[in-house]
């Protein structure tokens, strides 16, 4: 697992580990029953603060990617093994979305709609 940020970004660290590990799930680098590397470590690797790695492992816990249990470290889930199978899908989403003039958020709020089982 290679995690890569930036400290010059805007976005914040948590974010950019979070998304390098997704990045890494949609390739296929982490697979389900994967086991991240320790947050301690990744932090040291890093270079940054031990809560920043937590925040982002937590993240990723509540999007359903990584389960999260003491003893055990964090463990990609099924749902991570799904993430290379959607991407192409979700990048012709969002390329058409872009098109018709819909922001990043406004997709992601009928996204999240859709997968209530709501309409509008």
């Amino acid at each position: 697992m290679l995690v890569r940020i930036d400290p010059t970004s805007d976005v914040p660290i948590f974010d950019q580990v979070a998304g390098s590990i997704r990045a890494d799930m949609v390739a296929g680098g982490i697979r389900p029953g994967d086991k991240l590397a320790p947050a301690r470590e990744l932090a040291a690797a890093l270079r940054v603060n031990l809560h920043t790695v937590l925040r982002a492992y937590q993240l990723l816990r509540d999007e359903g990617l990584v389960d999260m249990r003491r003893g055990r470290g964090a463990v990609a889930t099924p749902a991570a093994g799904g993430l290379s199978q959607l991407h192409s899908e979700i990048v012709a989403l969002s390329q058409k979305a872009l098109a018709l003039g819909m922001s990043p958020d406004s997709l992601a709020a009928l996204v999240r709609d859709a997968v209530r089982g709501e309409s509008g």
